[in-house]
């Protein structure tokens, strides 16, 4: 789901958080903010923007700006334009910050204090936040606070920002007055204007006794076994197959809790109705609309917080930027970069913001194929597609002892759609990529065991975020497919479920001739309508429909049972299919035309997406009846 645009809050002094990427930036927002954050897009542009709130010491109340991570004030990309604007007071909607805390990773000096430098020249008060200390003191490296703070020209605080550390102490100096003004911070003996930034950190960290390179011990080592050229990606297809096994292992327990306590809610409210003035179209709403479309989807909460968690934990250890230098090499072989891995895999949440972060990608081509092809990456708004026809098909059963046979049908899916979207990068590199030559420079962070405390923080980001997706587009939806099923009536004399005489039913039939040659019923043909708007409600709707088309007692029956009697073996092979593939919601086409300035790449997009889902889900239907699976 798109963030909106947030309305700037003037009351309050602005800081903002600046810093090279993994320095820990983040980590510090979470340990100054705690839970007073929120999440929306810089006015006009399609970056990503974190801003929250916090007390000094005194109880002074601040504002803080968590501007994207970026090595230098020359921009290169999207989030680096961003970075530079909102320092320089050029950004649309927000005012220049009152102070810039510069963050720092410790162990990498020599790189960080570029960035430092080149902040101080946008005449800014200016705070340096030396993170990852402890770091660097098990790395033999000890850094005096005072003489760095000298040599700068202003403050350091030294953090540890994963663990909270330093945090009250960068409160604390806030309170100083001294250190907004900035201008009385600045040294006596300013360098000569002629020196780079390069040869000043230079002389900086040989008069502090720092100029050697750290060695990176324990990190090498495991570096050795994790980039090894056979194990590393062997070991990269482990933690991804054990990652969608869990999906399914973990969320069992939780997701039938939910289940029995929807079912118990809608019995309640339906013999509670029964009888009284809201008996009849009240009560059908209630039942078959709210609760048993609603229903449906919640239940797959468990499953979705299972693969962000995942995400969020090889995001906060430092494995991703290894994981897309394994890749690199494979993802060139279809004219794509390892720099194309990270967006990819983020596209398994949601291509959305998989979407966003190919801005960081430089080549324009790479770019605008990485945008092309996030949507086949299967989103955690499929897994209740998923979950609900491999429940109801596949049986429970351990293959070879080990292995989950429904985890495995689920891996095959994912890797159905990794598959669809090399096939279209190789395609597209036939046609685009002439003549080009692709390097891949990217920098490896130091491993860190993941912080519980961020991962809980952005788990309940998404969290939120799904469930207002459930109270907002799939609430709405359920209920205007509720009335689309319920009215006008059935017509006296009619022998059919009432449904099949509704505006849905009309609507169901005219599509069914479209879909019937991939196996789809006039059920699933209304499902996939409201589909289109957000994936998950394909679930609802099809609880809602059946819920009604069953008559009184089927809005208490469960979904699956219901389509074990009514559809075929190949029609739920074919409706798999068809979600590997399936044209994205109107979300992620409304993304692709931000990022890429027009309609031609998102209609582009719907078109090729539904080609390739109608052909695949063809042929599965066709073979699958060859196969006697009809």
């Amino acid at each position: 789901m798109k963030p909106s645009v947030i309305h700037v809050h003037r009351g309050g002094p602005l800081l903002a958080l600046v810093g090279n990427p993994n320095c820990g930036k983040t980590s510090l927002f979470n340990a100054l903010t705690g839970s007073h954050q929120k999440v929306a897009n810089y006015a006009g542009v399609t970056v990503e923007r974190k801003e929250g709130r916090f007390t000094t010491l005194t109880g002074r109340a601040l504002r803080l700006l968590d501007l994207p991570g970026t090595y230098s004030l020359h921009p290169r990309s999207p989030d680096e334009q961003v970075t530079r604007d909102v320092l320089a007071g050029n950004a649309l909607g927000e005012k220049r910050p009152d102070l810039v805390l510069c963050v720092v990773d410790a162990t990498n000096l020599r790189r960080n204090l570029r960035l430092v430098l080149s902040v101080q020249r946008m005449g800014l008060p200016v705070v340096v936040v030396l993170n990852m200390a402890d770091q660097a003191e098990k790395r033999g490296l000890n850094i005096d606070v005072a003489a760095l703070s000298a040599e700068l020209g202003v403050p350091v605080v030294r953090t540890v920002a994963v663990h909270g550390h330093g945090a009250d102490e960068l409160r604390a100096l806030l309170d100083d007055a001294a250190v907004w003004r900035g201008a009385e911070l600045l040294p006596a003996e300013a360098p000569s204007g002629d020196l780079d930034d390069h040869t000043r950190v230079q002389q900086i960290l040989q008069r502090l006794g720092l100029e050697a390179q750290l060695p990176r011990l324990a990190d090498d080592r495991i570096d050795a076994v994790v980039l090894h050229p056979v194990v590393g990606p062997l070991l990269l297809a482990l933690v991804l197959f054990l990652m969608f096994q869990a999906v399914f292992a973990w969320a069992q327990a939780p997701m039938d809790a939910i289940k029995a306590g929807t079912d118990a809610l809608s019995g309640w409210v339906g013999d509670a109705l029964g009888g009284t003035l809201l008996d009849g179209w009240p009560r059908s709403l209630l039942t078959d609309g709210l609760i048993a479309g609603l229903g449906g989807v919640v239940v797959f909460l468990p499953q979705i917080i299972i693969l962000f968690f995942f995400i969020l934990m090889l995001e906060e250890s430092g494995y991703l930027p290894r994981a897309a230098f394994l890749l690199d090499r494979l993802m060139g072989a279809v004219g794509l970069s390892g720099r194309s891995f990270i967006p990819l895999l983020s596209s398994f949440a949601c291509a959305i913001p998989g979407i966003m972060a190919a801005r960081t990608i430089a080549n324009p081509r790479d770019r605008l194929v990485t945008i092309l092809i996030a949507p086949l990456m299967t989103c955690s708004a499929r897994l209740p597609v998923y979950a609900l026809l491999i429940g109801a098909f596949v049986p429970q059963r351990t293959v070879g002892g080990l292995f989950e046979l429904q985890g495995l049908v689920l891996f095959g899916l994912y890797l159905a759609g990794i598959l669809g979207a090399a096939a279209v990068a190789w395609v597209l590199k036939r046609f685009t990529s002439h003549g080009q030559v692709r390097t891949l420079m990217m920098e490896l962070p130091n491993y860190h065991w993941p912080n519980w405390r961020s991962i809980a923080m952005g788990l309940w980001q998404r969290v939120k975020i799904f469930m207002r997706r459930v109270g907002g587009v799939i609430l709405t939806l359920t209920v205007a497919l509720w009335f689309l099923a319920s009215f006008p009536g059935a017509p006296d004399g009619a022998t059919g479920p009432a449904v099949e005489y509704s505006f849905a039913g009309m609507l169901g039939r005219g599509l069914a001739h479209v879909f019937e040659p991939i196996g789809f019923n006039w059920q699933i043909s209304i499902a996939l309508v409201p589909g289109l708007a957000a994936r998950e409600v394909m679930v609802s709707s099809l609880a809602t429909v059946y819920a009604l088309s069953g008559g009184e007692d089927a809005a208490a029956q469960a979904l699956t049972p219901l389509i074990q009697q009514g559809w075929s073996l190949a029609t739920a092979l074919s409706l798999l299919v068809w979600y590997v593939f399936a044209p994205q919601c109107m979300s992620t086409l409304a993304t692709i035309r931000r990022e890429t300035n027009g309609w031609k790449m998102p209609l582009i997009t719907a078109a090729y997406l539904f080609a390739l889902a109608y052909l695949c889900s063809f042929v599965t239907y066709r073979v699958a009846l060859l196969l006697g699976w009809g």
